[in-house]
């Protein structure tokens, strides 16, 4: 498989906490890959990192061969990179299209160069970006909604526009994090079906998410994280089967039991 995602002794500390200790992780083309791990294990941590939130002190990251780590948060997703955020950070005042028309990685229109020299440019963009943005809400069963008021959805479905957002930025790495969290019914399904869409069609996918069964549904392989550090790759499984790495995720054996 081609590897998407390449990262090589990765270390970020904010003082005395460490949040990466010599991270090495590679995410392939059309493989889901879930991090799990308790709380404070670092696992939005290398999300920022990956993202462009925060610098990292030392290491490489490379998207497809292309080394990123200097690259700002911006023009890390325009390389590529599309995540979604615990906290879905939607505009809230907007309606559901508007929001993911700010999704697209590469718009003419963002530069006012570009506007004035270059307006059938931004026309046939601004078309295609449009397009984009009902197909996808098509998928999801969600082109209703289009001209809602974001806020104005149930919580599930704000979490799947949060998704739909990410997915206009056509780039092959897709970060996820804690996509369920407060998601059911439907929506989940409709979220499992999409993500497995997406690798199928050759992204990388990398999931932060607490709920073990649905990391087992979806993620072909995982990686347990504490303390900055990656501790073991296999099946969810595997990792769970672990009485090491259950009692550090659950508390003791008999808690988890």
């Amino acid at each position: 498989m081609e590897p998407i995602l390449r990262i090589d002794n990765l270390c970020k500390s904010f003082g005395g906490i460490v949040v990466a200790d010599h991270i090495d992780l590679t995410i392939s083309a059309g493989e889901i890959l879930g991090l799990i791990g308790p709380n404070g294990a670092g696992k939005t941590s290398l999300f920022n990192l990956i993202s462009g939130v925060v610098p990292q002190d030392a290491g490489k990251i490379q998207l497809q061969g292309r080394d990123i780590a200097g690259m700002s948060l911006h023009n890390r997703a325009r390389a590529g990179v599309a995540r979604t955020w615990q906290h879905m950070r939607l505009f809230r005042t907007m309606t559901v299209l508007e929001n993911l028309m700010m999704g697209p990685r590469d718009y003419p229109g963002e530069s006012l160069l570009g506007s004035v020299l270059g307006l059938g440019r931004v026309r046939r963009a601004e078309t295609a970006a449009h397009a984009q943005a009902m197909g996808i809400l098509e998928r999801m069963g969600l082109a209703q909604t289009a001209e809602t008021i974001v806020v104005d959805l149930p919580f599930g479905q704000q979490k799947l526009i949060g998704l739909a957002r990410a997915l206009m930025n056509d780039g092959r790495l897709l970060l996820l994090d804690e996509p369920m969290a407060g998601v059911e019914g439907s929506n989940y399904e409709t979220m499992q079906r999409v993500v497995h869409d997406e690798a199928a069609a050759g992204r990388a996918v990398c999931v932060v998410e607490h709920n073990v069964g649905f990391i087992k549904d979806l993620c072909t392989t995982a990686v347990f994280m504490a303390q900055g550090k990656i501790l073991q790759r296999g099946t969810v499984d595997e990792l769970t089967r672990s009485r090491e790495l259950t009692e550090l995720y659950f508390g003791t054996a008999e808690d988890a039991a």
